[in-house]
């Protein structure tokens, strides 16, 4: 299971995909600046997915999961 902090990161590197996503670059005068590589952020988000790291505080998803009962007799 991640950390706190590989969550938080997480939350922060989504957050930052977003920004790069609404605008990769922009242009003032005659210079264009690229806010940020997102193949780099894109490695970090899944480095830290495949660490433990989630959006719901690190609960485990138990859906589709089953469970086996054995019975014993005692006697």
């Amino acid at each position: 299971m991640a950390s706190a902090i590989q969550n938080e990161r997480l939350a922060e590197y989504l957050a930052a995909e977003r920004a790069v996503l609404s605008g990769q670059s922009y242009t003032i005068g005659n210079r264009t600046l690229t806010r940020a590589n997102l193949s780099t952020i894109r490695a970090a988000i899944d480095a830290l997915i495949a660490g433990g790291a989630t959006l719901d505080g690190g609960k485990p998803d138990t859906r589709g999961m089953s469970k086996r009962v054995v019975f014993i007799d005692g006697r």
